[in-house]
């Protein structure tokens, strides 16, 4: 039985790790690649205030590095999911599967519920979340 729980360890912080470096990409694309100022008139062009690229971006990346850090895996998983929310709402009208054009749903979908996952599973094997704080012996206790 100690290796299922191994496995299981392993499997869940593969997904933490690929999740957080996804997220991590996303936001380096819109920092590098469109431009926060891009990014921005992106969003209002789907009618969201383009003010919202410039909270988003720095939660997919401060996200996606707690995740693969496994830095408060469980609340990180969670605080991500609006994002992904609105990245489906976002691609909705454009069918289901995302190489429809302009995108289509079946993806950031398929993200939330690897973040909603993610949030019920926790940090698995190497994460922060794991480490346990030291225990300082007391005055007069011995060590």
């Amino acid at each position: 039985m100690q290796t299922q729980t191994n496995t299981t360890e392993l499997g869940i912080a593969l997904l933490r790790v690929t999740l957080g470096v996804m997220f991590i990409a996303h936001a380096l694309l819109k920092i590098f690649v469109f431009t926060l100022p891009g990014t921005a008139g992106f969003f209002e062009s789907v009618g969201l205030p383009g003010a919202l690229a410039y909270v988003v971006t720095p939660v997919e990346l401060l996200g996606g590095i707690a995740l693969v850090a496994g830095l408060k895996t469980r609340w990180v998983s969670l605080a991500l999911l609006p994002v992904l929310i609105g990245a489906a709402s976002v691609h909705a009208g454009n069918g289901w599967v995302f190489s429809a054009p302009n995108g289509g749903w079946e993806y950031p979908v398929y993200l939330a519920i690897a973040a909603l996952s993610q949030a019920l599973l926790g940090g698995g094997a190497f994460a922060f979340d794991n480490l346990r704080q030291i225990q300082l012996p007391r005055l007069g206790q011995a060590a």
